[in-house]
């Protein structure tokens, strides 16, 4: 497993890539170091995410699909949505999350556990909620 260093609002966390998403770490790991703005959920409960449009994660151009996916991600955990339904993007549970949209339930990649800081998480979206938009890094710890 590789470890990430993640960093957002003032908090670094610890997170180990998950061996059931191979496709997944791969392609991100690819991205790596990767900078993007860290909001609030709004259909999932006690969540961030990094909404992402159109993009697509790839592995020698081809999309990574569904792997190691669920709609309830548990404290620490971190998904990727691949698009279909909804936008691309990456979610956090700090709390309750059931992840969702407009369109309804969805499913993402379990592909990173935060090992590290995990104490910090609500403190990090209660920060995203009130605060708005935080800045969150993803690089190699």
């Amino acid at each position: 497993m590789t470890r990430l260093k993640i960093t957002a609002g003032g908090f670094e966390f610890i997170a180990e890539t998950h061996p059931d998403a191979p496709l997944t770490v791969a392609a991100f790991s690819k991205l790596l170091p990767y900078r993007q703005k860290l909001i609030h959920v709004r259909w999932s409960g006690e969540g961030c995410w990094v909404p992402l449009g159109e993009f697509k994660l790839e592995n020698d151009g081809t999309p990574v699909g569904f792997e190691n996916h669920t709609s309830h991600p548990s404290v620490g955990d971190i998904l990727f949505y691949p698009g279909g339904y909804s936008e691309t993007e990456i979610i956090l549970a700090y709390g309750a999350c059931s992840f969702a949209s407009k369109m309804g339930q969805l499913a993402g990649n379990h592909f990173l556990t935060i090992v590290e800081g995990k104490e910090n998480l609500r403190a990090l979206g209660v920060k995203v909620l009130w605060e708005g938009a935080q800045d969150v890094l993803f690089e190699l710890a």
